[in-house]
C-alpha cells in the first residue's frame, strides 16, 4: 500500500472528487445501465472512498434516455448514501419531484450562452436564472443544498468564445443568492490552464463567497492540467468520470470528461492508495466494457502497464481480457 506526498499535497489534499460517470459520463453512452447496476456503482465508489457523486439527472427521458431510470436510483439509497450525492436540476419542478424520491442535494444547471441553454434546457440563459429563486426555495424547505452550475463558461459551441464578463454577471446576479456553490464548466473542453486560472480567481475573489466546482472535460487533452489550475485557483470540488467517459448530447463537438482515475493519481488525495486506485481501475474496466466504451483514462493504462516495479501499476497486468484498447475522444 503507497501514498505519495504531492508537492502541492497542502492544496490538493483538501479537493473534493466529484465522480460524475452515472450522469454526465452516461449522456452519449445510448445504453440504459439497469437501476440495480448504478445503485451499485453508487455504493462501490462510497465504499473506495470518493467523497462525491453525481447519480443522475432530471432530464426528459426521450431526449436523454440513460437517465430514465435516475429517480429509482435515488429511492433505493438510505438518506447516509445521498448526503453524498448529487443530482443535476434544471427547474424548480425537477427540484420537487427530486426531493420527494429523497434527494437533498441539487446542481441547477444553466449554460452561459443563450443558444446552448435553448438547446439543452429550452429557455434563455435568463428564464433560467428567473426560475433559480424557487429552486432555492424548494432546497431550504428540505434542508438541502443547491449549486448554481454553469455550462459553456469558457465556449459555446455555437457562439464561439464567451466573455469572462458574462460569468461573473451570473455569478453576481441576485436571484443566484442562497446557491451554496458555484460550478464553473468548460463544456468543451476547449480552455487552457491560464484562462481557467484566470476565471476562478476572479469568480473567487468578485463573486459571492461559495465553494467553486470546477468541471471539466479532456476534448483537448488539457483536462487534468486544468484541473490542478482551477484548484491552485480555489476550486475546492473538482468533476471527473471513470475512464473520461462522458459528453453533452446537445454541445457538438464535446467529449469525454477528465478521467476520475487521472484526477485521482494526479492530486493524491489522502483516501487513495495504491490499493484503492487499482479496484477504481477494475470497476472502471468491467463499466466500460460493458458500456462497449473506450478506456481513455492514461493513469487506467499506466496501472495496466508491466511497470511492476511501480506500486500503483496492477501486478502481472497488461491490457484487461475483454476490454477494448484505450483511444483518444471526448458537460
Amino acid at each position: 500500500m503507497n501514498h505519495f506526498e504531492s508537492p502541492l499535497s497542502s492544496t490538493l489534499g483538501n479537493v473534493l472528487l466529484r465522480d460524475v460517470t452515472l450522469r454526465d459520463g452516461l449522456q452519449l453512452t445510448g445504453k440504459l445501465l439497469p437501476a440495480e447496476q448504478k445503485i451499485e456503482t453508487v455504493r462501490e465508489l462510497l465504499r473506495l472512498g470518493v467523497p462525491a457523486i453525481e447519480l443522475g439527472s432530471m432530464a426528459r427521458a426521450d431526449l436523454v434516455p440513460t437517465m430514465a431510470n435516475t429517480l429509482e436510483v435515488v429511492q433505493a439509497l438510505t438518506p447516509e448514501e445521498l448526503e453524498k450525492c448529487w443530482i443535476w436540476v434544471a427547474t424548480p419542478g425537477h427540484v420537487v419531484k427530486a426531493s420527494a424520491a429523497g434527494a437533498r442535494n441539487f446542481q441547477y444547471c444553466l449554460s452561459a450562452s443563450d443558444t446552448h441553454n435553448k438547446a439543452n434546457i429550452g429557455r434563455t440563459t435568463d428564464e433560467s436564472l428567473a426560475a433559480l429563486p424557487l429552486a432555492v426555495e424548494y432546497t431550504r424547505a428540505v434542508n438541502g443544498q443547491i449549486q448554481l452550475c454553469i455550462a459553456t463558461s469558457f465556449t459555446c459551441p455555437f457562439e464561439g468564445y464567451v466573455p469572462e464578463e458574462r460569468i461573473l454577471s451570473i455569478a453576481n446576479d441576485p436571484r443566484a443568492e442562497g446557491t451554496t456553490d458555484i460550478v464553473i464548466c468548460d463544456t468543451l473542453g476547449q480552455a487552457v490552464p491560464a484562462q481557467v486560472s484566470r476565471l476562478i480567481t476572479r469568480v473567487r475573489d468578485e463573486s459571492p463567497a461559495r465553494r467553486i466546482v470546477y468541471h471539466g472535460h479532456d476534448t483537448w487533452g488539457l483536462g487534468v492540467a486544468n484541473t490542478l489550475a482551477a484548484i491552485q485557483a480555489g476550486a475546492a470540488m473538482v468533476d471527473g468520470a471513470l475512464g473520461g467517459l462522458g459528453g453533452c448530447p446537445f454541445a457538438p463537438g464535446a467529449s469525454g470528461n477528465t478521467s476520475s482515475e487521472d484526477i485521482l493519481f494526479a492530486t493524491r488525495p489522502e483516501w487513495l492508495t495504491s490499493d484503492v486506485f487499482r479496484e477504481l481501475v477494475v470497476l472502471s474496466e468491467k463499466l466500460l466494457a460493458e458500456l462497449g466504451e473506450p478506456n481513455r483514462s492514461k493513469a487506467a493504462q499506466g496501472a495496466r502497464s508491466k511497470a511492476e516495479a511501480f506500486d500503483w501499476a496492477i501486478p502481472g497486468a497488461n491490457q484487461p481480457s475483454g476490454s477494448q484498447p484505450a483511444s483518444a475522444g471526448g458537460n
